[in-house]
């Protein structure tokens, strides 16, 4: 019988892909308000502002979008 290794059940897991969609968005916010701030406003800005601001919304989104799959 062959084990699956543990890194493909981790990258395979919901819960980690959802963190790793997260972060992504966090990056991507964090580099556009940087760049309006013309200079590193940091991740724990970026990650502060985002939840405030646009992770409901995003959250919506991401769920319509994975039931479409």
């Amino acid at each position: 019988m062959s084990e699956i290794a543990p890194d493909k059940i981790l990258t395979n897991s919901s819960l980690y892909q959802e963190f790793v969609a997260q972060r992504d968005e966090i990056l991507r916010h964090k580099w556009i308000k940087s760049e309006k701030a013309k200079h590193d406003i940091g991740f724990e800005a970026a990650l502060v502002d985002w939840m405030l601001n646009h992770r409901s919304e995003w959250k919506k989104e991401r769920s319509k979008k994975l039931q479409r799959t």
